[in-house]
């Protein structure tokens, strides 16, 4: 029997909460489909600063690097808001992603029929179905860049830097032109060329690297652009590749479009497959220990980790298939509608453990 070794980092806010669920349908898809699972805790974001008094223990970096995965809740709250920048919980966030090199960040924004009418925008405009994946570049860019504060003639003032290299470039244009292949060979580079100089660069690179993919359409759109289109149009995109910036931004828009942040999972791969998977939402520290958090992006977020960390996509189907069907009679309050059956955070993993495989 074939064994993975998973590294959870819970973090804080309902992070606990939404992992439990995760590794609950986890272990039930692994009994189903004939693998097993061995799990360690490590500490990340705030819980690791009331620890320890850093956000990114040495020992979470050695734990993660150890393993075949990494599960993260969500980090962050206002409890350390007054801890100084390179201290705040998402520093450890940026600081894992560096230091297992994870520069490609994929985040789907599906929409799941039974939610079509969650979504902010009219059904036409939807159309038959709404399954983008957006490539974000993760290790570069403004949030990685020089920083700085000074004083200019007596006024305060700061700088950050965006940047990119060829390599950089390069690197995440190919995860984003495989992706194209396998999916409708139609890819969609987002940029700023008519104002930045990295993004001229950006554009120069997609387009030179496009010869090596003759099969993939590649087009361009300017960011603010694309951020329209993708609620005028949105059944238009299928990949999007971008920077971290833009990503961050176009990723958390396309997710509203599909009905619920608390339905989208994201994966954050580098170049050996090792992979950290975790919900796109925040910890949301206000309904924290409430049982009532949507632990669906979770547990989403693991069937992205059958499929591209641990090469199991039958069992990652049997989650996605399982997710689907729940939806249909069961909501957790943030997506619940008349006619549903309203569940606590443990009932909705219940209720698709019960499904897994069936």
């Amino acid at each position: 029997m074939k064994t993975y070794r998973i590294t959870l980092l819970r973090g804080d806010g309902i992070g606990p909460e939404i992992v439990r669920e995760a590794v609950k349908v986890l272990d039930t898809t692994a009994a189903a489909f004939g693998f097993s699972v061995e799990y360690t805790e490590a500490l990340l974001g705030g819980c690791a600063i009331d620890a320890t008094g850093v956000p990114l223990p040495e020992e979470t970096i050695a734990s993660c690097k150890a393993s075949d995965s990494v599960l993260l809740g969500a980090v962050g709250g206002p409890k350390w808001d007054t801890q100084p920048g390179n201290n705040r919980p998402e520093a450890g966030l940026l600081g894992i992603r560096g230091a297992l090199g994870l520069f490609a960040n994929l985040r789907p924004a599906v929409i799941f029929e039974p939610l079509r009418s969650a979504s902010p925008l009219k059904e036409e405009i939807i159309g038959d179905a709404m399954d983008i994946m957006i490539v974000r570049e993760l290790t570069g860019g403004i949030y990685f860049g020089k920083r700085g504060s000074l004083e200019e003639n007596g006024v305060a003032a700061a700088f950050d830097t965006e940047q990119y290299s060829v390599t950089e470039i390069e690197r995440i244009g190919r995860v984003a032109f495989e992706m194209a292949m396998k999916r409708s060979k139609r890819l969609t580079s987002v940029d700023k060329a008519n104002v930045l100089e990295s993004s001229r660069l950006w554009r120069k690179t997609m387009i030179a690297l496009s010869e090596e993919y003759p099969e993939v359409e590649l087009n361009h759109l300017y960011v603010d652009n694309c951020a329209m289109q993708l609620v005028r149009d949105p059944k238009q995109f299928d990949v999007i590749v971008t920077s971290n910036i833009f990503g961050d931004i176009l990723s958390d828009e396309a997710s509203m479009i599909s009905g619920s942040i608390g339905m989208l999972a994201s994966a954050s791969l580098n170049s050996t497959k090792l992979g950290l998977y975790e919900p796109i939402h925040g910890s949301a520290p206000d309904i924290a220990g409430k049982g009532i958090a949507n632990p669906l992006a979770t547990i989403l977020s693991v069937a992205m980790m059958l499929r591209y960390s641990l090469d199991e996509p039958k069992a990652a189907e049997a989650i996605e298939t399982a997710v689907a069907q729940v939806l249909q009679t069961t909501r957790t309050p943030d997506i619940w509608t008349e006619g549903t059956r309203k569940v606590t955070t443990e009932e909705m993993g219940d209720a698709v453990c019960a499904l897994i495989g069936k």
